[in-house]
């Protein structure tokens, strides 16, 4: 078996998909997302590591950007090619910051115009309605919330825009590292609200990309072979 069989990365994502491949690094090696990184290099792609501890993004090539609090480390050659439409990361608090982070880092790295509003809670509603006319200028909604969750239904029952709740692990006791938002958010009222896992920021920028697709007729469509 050859050095790199424990890594099969996905080259071809992009072509099928309309976006890359993302490097989960939580679970592997310093020496494997070393070889990862090469392996895109090799090829002149951009690479984005989502959930990099420090000690391994220090072990990367210093060309990279590393990103503390959302814990992402990202390397582009060049810019991606801007997409139609922008995205609306919205978060109750500002404990929700790595969640945030790692959706709005993960939409730079896809070419994605990204709208940030933070720490509008539902503790003082007036902050959110301050910015619906801003809200009302994008095309998707990201919205991060922990403790009870309530953000995202409110964000769902204002707004017309594909919604994408993401529960994340922030309040004390009964939300059980983001259990209590994540059903609540599950639980909603407000119809149509989607709802990613927890402290899922990734999945959902991608989600996201995947809407903006219908206003991007000249990306792929996805192969079936």
């Amino acid at each position: 078996m050859g050095q790199d069989a424990d890594l099969r990365l996905d080259f071809d994502r992009a072509k099928r998909l309309g976006f890359p491949e993302i490097v989960y690094g939580e679970s592997k090696s310093v020496d494997q997302l070393q070889r990862s990184v090469a392996r895109f290099q090799a090829r002149q792609q951009g690479v984005l590591i989502s959930r990099c501890a420090p000690e391994k993004a220090a072990a990367l090539p210093d060309s990279g950007l590393y990103d503390a609090v959302a814990r992402t480390w990202m390397l582009q050659p060049e810019p991606p090619p801007p997409l139609p439409g922008r995205v609306a990361v919205v978060s109750a608090g500002t404990s929700d910051a790595p969640v945030v982070r790692e959706a709005l880092n993960t939409l730079r790295f896809l070419g994605v115009n990204a709208l940030d509003i933070q720490d509008v809670g539902v503790a003082a509603i007036y902050r959110l309605l301050e910015r619906l006319a801003d809200l009302a200028e994008c095309d998707v909604i990201i919205c991060v919330a922990g403790f009870e969750g309530a953000l995202a239904s409110v964000v769902a029952g204002q707004c017309p825009q594909p919604v994408i709740a993401v529960p994340t692990s922030v309040g004390y006791g009964v939300a059980q590292n983001g259990a209590a938002a994540l059903h609540a958010m599950l639980a909603s009222c407000a119809n149509g609200l989607m709802v990613m896992n927890i402290d899922n920021g990734v999945g959902a920028a991608l989600a996201a990309r995947r809407i903006l697709r219908l206003l991007s007729p000249s990306q792929p469509e996805p192969q079936t072979d």
